[in-house]
């Protein structure tokens, strides 16, 4: 008969931290994807309500701009890679314009945390995200 005092403490050990640092990573890991989803939003939805409000087509680009650079620093979005696109409907219109429909995306790629550049992993892995927002701008817009 072999004496196994304390291996069950050890072996409780050595599993549990088997386990658990995967587990604080995922968590980790979606608390970030998280953050970097709700920002995207946000930068979309506030960007387009505040183009649909201005009171011209520049202040729209100013005020659009602005927001939209305290919304990537607010929620930590990398501002090399959010790309911003505005269309406006009916086609051909000028963009923006009184009585059309503005439609703000807002594209980004969220880095996994603690990913090596070796290989370009940190690219590869990287998940993108995007999110779009509609305003109807006023048919009385910029004295329209």
């Amino acid at each position: 008969m072999k004496n196994e005092d304390g291996s069950a403490a050890l072996e409780f050990i050595t599993v549990g931290l088997i386990l658990l640092v995967p587990l604080v990573y995922l968590i980790a890991t979606l608390g970030i994807i998280q953050e970097q989803t709700l920002g995207v939003e946000a930068a979309a939805r506030h960007t387009a309500r505040l183009i649909a409000q201005a009171s011209d087509p520049e202040s729209a680009g100013d005020r659009g701009e602005q927001v939209l650079a305290a919304v990537v620093e607010e929620y930590g979005l990398d501002p090399e890679s959010v790309e911003v696109s505005l269309v406006c409907t009916p086609v051909g219109a000028e963009c923006p314009a009184a009585g059309a429909t503005l439609t703000v995306t807002v594209r980004t790629r969220i880095e996994l945390p603690l990913m090596p550049s070796v290989l370009g992993l940190d690219e590869s892995t990287a998940i993108p995200v995007e999110a779009a927002s509609v305003q109807k701008i006023s048919r009385l817009w910029a004295g329209g």
